[in-house]
């Protein structure tokens, strides 16, 4: 069986902490060729999607051969595991790995889902599991749900790892210029949410496999800080999943697995669904750190149970 890894430069990924990493250590232990490429490597000539893509032993990490051209229906699966932003090229790519989808490759996740969920956006199919709520550009509308709520947190609809996250109370005398500022004079939306104290203690991020929960970290915001992104200097914790967590899950599993969204990482607070997470999840090393299983191997043989 041949796996092909999109994935950021080699140079630019540590496998201690890397999930795309821990994902092509476990295919290799269970006897899955692996090759890996960028986006930019891939290509199609009329109907046929092809790669220059290099053949990879990544356990010890990393032993690459020369680059060669594939067709990509030569692979049995292709993970598109390439870092946000979601930007032009990432979505040209999304649409020449549906030429391989066409000719019957499996690619993960599914690259018409990649396009439609947003991580903040495709979180709003289940409002009714989050903190209130606003996407909007204008001013007017922004203030006004601040003021009814108090203490809000602002999002860039295409940020990543908490970057450009903002909590602001509606008292600032600032606020109506910090909005001005975030939506570009009102032509870019932004996300506003209702901010969660619980956030002080951490926010939650669930690793589902074809809707499963296969693990979960609790990530604790450094002292001075309200985010708890990993890449920001939070503090990954072992944790167990509540029964409203698990709930959760429950009611998103059908929606991902119609989708396609077979590795997906969602962020939980207080209870409160926050962001779904479909371009390159992390998390593994952290859970197989922490809980002491091997999440990786486990995904792994999810993916050949169901497709295989």
């Amino acid at each position: 069986m041949k796996h092909l890894f999109i994935i950021d430069p080699i140079r630019l990924i540590k496998p201690t902490k890397d999930s795309s990493a821990a994902l092509m250590q476990a295919a290799q232990r269970a006897s899955i060729d692996i090759w890996v490429c960028l986006d930019s490597d891939l290509q199609a000539l009329g109907n046929q999607a092809s790669v220059t893509a290099q053949k990879a032993i990544p356990e010890p990490w990393i032993t690459l051969n020369d680059p060669q051209n594939y067709l990509l229906k030569e692979f049995d699966c292709i993970w598109m595991r390439k870092d946000p932003p979601v930007d032009e090229a990432f979505l040209y790519a999304t649409h020449l790995l549906e030429v391989a989808e066409r000719n019957g490759v499996l690619v993960l996740n599914k690259p018409s889902s990649l396009r439609a969920w947003n991580e903040k956006l495709g979180a709003l199919r289940f409002s009714h599991l989050m903190s209130p709520t606003i996407v909007a550009s204008r001013v007017k509308e922004l203030t006004l749900f601040a003021k009814t709520h108090g203490e809000v947190v602002i999002k860039p609809l295409g940020g990543k790892g908490g970057q450009g996250v903002i909590r602001i109370s509606s008292s600032e005398p600032g606020l109506q210029a910090l909005i001005e500022l975030v939506t570009s004079q009102e032509q870019m939306p932004v996300m506003m949410q209702k901010y969660l104290t619980e956030v002080e203690n951490g926010d939650k991020r669930i690793l589902l496999v074809n809707g499963k929960p296969l693990g979960a970290i609790n990530r604790r915001p450094k002292p001075g800080d309200f985010r708890s992104n990993l890449a920001l200097g939070g503090t990954p914790e072992a944790t167990d999943l509540s029964n409203q967590e698990l709930e959760i899950c429950e009611c998103l599993a059908p929606s991902l697995i119609k989708e396609g969204l077979f590795f997906v990482g969602i962020d939980v607070i207080g209870g409160m669904l926050s962001e779904i997470n479909v371009t390159s999840p992390t998390g593994i090393r952290e859970v197989e750190g922490l809980m002491k299983v091997q999440l990786a191997d486990q995904v792994i043989q999810s993916l050949l149970k169901t497709f295989f």
